[in-house]
């Protein structure tokens, strides 16, 4: 919705009426510079942490969850490079040297990077999530350029959590990262990666299928994300404000889902 059809909304809407009870409506330019205040001073990723609290003290949410499950998902940048650069990341590559000088000259948006993904090639950025495994409710969200690859981003996503077990796709997979989570006391849920010339044990392929039927819960979370809340494409320049859009998508992600619990049980 935009600043204008928001502003709208309070004033026509009966259900918007009700959940605000907003005495005087804001005209849309002050909801803007609310928004960019809150993106400018980081603070929509406070109020998701204070919304999961709250939810946790109704027993909407699990307060000690048994593990985490990490994945990413590509997000278009809301601005159109003017053209495909040479020599692109590829997704799921540990080591992608990508040039980013010049990067203004060919879009709007300057921290959107390109990335190569099976045969289609995507302008933009790459949005991380961090969902709970019993009920899939958001943690965490964290957005960097398309080109940052899963693997090297992994120690900075999850540097200021303590997780029981955390769980991800073969994307994720490294000894470094395994070596990390031993030292955090976090047990390995990510699922493991054939080598050349080395074919996954018969192990192996029963500890990923055991992860897959875990994984599926934030597969549903991206899923609703997109469809729902219209998050395939960024609606903003640069990377924070896009980190502060998905902080304020999963807000609402989380509030339709203990919406649901209560109305469903």
């Amino acid at each position: 919705m935009s600043d204008e059809g928001l502003e709208e909304a309070l004033r026509v809407r009966l259900d918007f009426m009700v959940v605000t009870s907003l005495e005087k409506v804001p005209d849309h330019t002050t909801l803007c510079r609310f928004r960019n205040l809150l993106m400018s001073q980081n603070l929509w990723d406070k109020i998701l942490n204070l919304i999961n609290d709250q939810l946790e003290g109704k027993g909407l949410k699990v307060t000690h969850s048994q593990g985490a499950i990490v994945d990413a998902t590509l997000i278009s940048s809301a601005a159109r490079s003017r053209k495909e650069r040479e020599g692109i990341a590829i997704d799921r590559q540990e080591e992608n040297h990508y040039r980013i000088e010049e990067q203004e000259k060919f879009s709007k948006d300057p921290d959107a990077t390109w990335l190569k993904k099976g045969k289609r090639s995507y302008f933009g950025y790459k949005g991380f999530m961090i969902v709970d495994q019993e009920d899939g409710y958001i943690d965490q969200v964290h957005v960097t350029p398309a080109h940052i690859s899963e693997v090297s981003e992994l120690k900075e996503i999850i540097k200021d959590r303590q997780d029981k077990r955390l769980y991800g796709d073969k994307g994720y997979a490294s000894q470094s990262n395994k070596e990390m989570l031993r030292a955090k006391k976090t047990k390995n849920g990510l699922m493991e990666k054939a080598k050349r010339n080395k074919p996954l044990s018969s192990w192996q392929k029963v500890f990923n299928r055991m992860i897959s039927k875990v994984r599926y819960r934030i597969e549903q979370g991206f899923g609703t994300l997109k469809r729902r809340f219209k998050f395939s494409r960024a609606a903003y320049f640069t990377t924070f404000k896009v980190q502060g859009q998905m902080a304020l998508k999963a807000i609402a992600f989380n509030l339709l889902k203990a919406s649901n619990k209560v109305s469903y049980g």
